[in-house]
């Protein structure tokens, strides 16, 4: 079975695919905006890399939602309820975690199908 890698650089690749499963480096917004804009940011550039791996949203298997603080749990929950539509939800779990930097407030990471 092959292993494709999606924008590989020398330390990551943004997604490895193997067999039907994809599998995406966690994500990031811009430093320093707020967590709607950095889940607002993190959601759609998921999607850009599902979309060239060959899958979509509807395929998330499970999502790994990483916080800077829990206080901001709520912020992200309206837009990632709004982005997930009630539909296709994945399985998630989110923790808090000192990110990359300080001024990462969201990451996520996501395991998804092809197809």
């Amino acid at each position: 079975m092959t292993i494709r890698r999606i924008e590989s650089g020398p330390r990551m690749s943004q997604a490895v695919i193997h067999g039907d499963t994809v599998y995406l480096a966690g994500q990031v917004g811009a430093p320093g905006k707020s967590v709607t804009e950095q889940t607002q940011a993190v959601l759609a550039n998921i999607e850009r890399v599902l979309a060239e791996a060959g899958s979509s949203k509807a395929n998330i298997l499970s999502a790994t939602v990483w916080l800077a603080d829990m206080a901001d749990f709520a912020e992200m929950n309206a837009v990632w309820d709004t982005w997930v539509g009630g539909k296709d939800a994945p399985a998630r779990a989110t923790g808090e975690s000192k990110l990359a930097t300080p001024d990462y407030k969201v990451e996520i990471i996501v395991i998804a199908a092809r197809g």
